[in-house]
């Protein structure tokens, strides 16, 4: 399947993502989730999670947070650098590096969320 993120929900979430608004960015992605197969079901699985625990940090819940991070790059091992039209290796560096700082509990973060699009 080849990811549209000009048109349709993924746009719509991206745009939220964008936006920080990433309960509804979730939202957007969840419907299309539903319906893939195989490895982007996982993939876009992944980039839900991600969202939200940007989320749960917007609301506090460090620990939950960091536990959809975690869970969020596990299962982004297996994909190559590329996938989707996201630059994983990018993305993998950059939710890893929230990862680090919130689990730490660092005053010092990250001073963007991680992208998830390459185009």
């Amino acid at each position: 399947m080849l990811f549209d993120w000009k048109s349709g929900a993924l746009a719509d979430g991206a745009r939220c993502y964008r936006n920080q608004e990433f309960w509804n960015a979730h939202e957007h992605w969840e419907g299309v989730w539903l319906l893939l197969k195989e490895p982007e079901k996982t993939f876009l699985q992944a980039l839900i999670q991600i969202s939200a625990a940007f989320h749960h940090l917007q609301t506090g819940n460090i620990q939950g947070a960091v536990s959809l991070l975690r869970r969020a790059l596990k299962r982004l091992e297996s994909y190559p650098a590329s996938f989707g039209g996201v630059d994983l290796a990018q993305l993998r560096k950059e939710a890893g590096d929230w990862q680090r700082a919130l689990e730490s509990g660092s005053v010092s973060r990250p001073k963007e969320f991680p992208q998830i699009w390459a185009n």
